[in-house]
């Protein structure tokens, strides 16, 4: 989607609160349209195909400013809600939006899957202590969503899809325990490399679910054993594999996804 809708958007329902921005400067225009409202130390994030496939959206957006308000409460580096208005979630003018503190960063500097998995034990530690309500589906409900919205616009031929939702499904209980809060999307993006060091970013996939997911997201490719190693412990190397799988399952339906909207 072109961002310049978003944008208007962003800034008009942000002048109403008393935010005056000047000079706008798209971050980033993916599953969702960030946006520096500058010079204003407020980043605007917009649902562009987020909106598509998740119906719940406002609730994914909420979820991630609590989550991090609770995160920065404790001590923990993350992006925060913004201060300088209320941070949402908003609906204007059809669009569902967020605003977060923009925290000055190196965008073409960002740590190793490695080093993400060194970094997550403190996290999971600190999401232990969540306790707002959580979805316990996670990721099988952005595969059911981006499925059900792909029969609607009529891509053809998603029986391979669905075919492999239902064999991931017939192993999802063995591979499910030992859960708690996780960020949900631990990739290195997700992290922001500062001048006081790495703060994280992006807690709207937050699920209740087993530690094993998230190192599936940091370690993508990487061996599920190598990855437990790094991690130092506290997942089976076979519930990373198979989380691996379900995570490459849904970053092939985004990939239609994005081929027909």
């Amino acid at each position: 989607m072109s961002p310049s809708a978003a944008v208007r958007a962003a800034v008009s329902l942000a002048a109403r609160h008393g935010v005056t921005c000047t000079d706008p400067v798209v971050l980033k225009n993916g599953s969702n349209v960030l946006v520096h409202l500058r010079p204003a130390p407020v980043v605007a994030r917009i649902a562009a195909r987020t909106a598509l496939v998740r119906p719940s959206v406002s609730s994914h957006f909420a979820r991630d400013l609590a989550v991090s308000a609770f995160l920065d409460a404790r001590g923990v580096p993350v992006v925060t809600p913004s201060a300088e208005l209320p941070a949402g979630p908003h609906v204007a003018d059809g669009f569902v939006l967020s605003f977060s503190t923009h925290v000055p960063h190196d965008p073409d500097l960002t740590l190793t899957r490695a080093d993400v998995l060194e970094l997550l034990p403190d996290l999971h530690a600190e999401l232990r202590r969540y306790e707002g309500p959580l979805p316990t589906r996670g990721p099988l409900d952005d595969i059911d969503n981006t499925l059900a919205y792909l029969e609607r616009i009529g891509v053809d031929d998603l029986d391979p899809f669905r075919e492999r939702r239902t064999e991931l499904m017939a192993r999802w209980d063995a591979h499910y325990h030992d859960v708690q809060p996780l960020h949900g999307d631990s990739h290195p993006g997700n992290l922001l490399m500062t001048a006081t060091g790495p703060v994280w970013n992006d807690f709207e996939d937050t699920w209740r679910g087993p530690v094993a997911w998230d190192l599936a997201c940091a370690a993508k490719t990487e061996a599920a054993q190598r990855t437990v190693e790094i991690y130092g412990g506290g997942a089976a190397p076979a519930d990373v594999a198979f989380h691996v799988e379900t995570r490459m399952l849904f970053g092939t339906l985004w990939a239609e996804l994005i081929k027909n909207s």
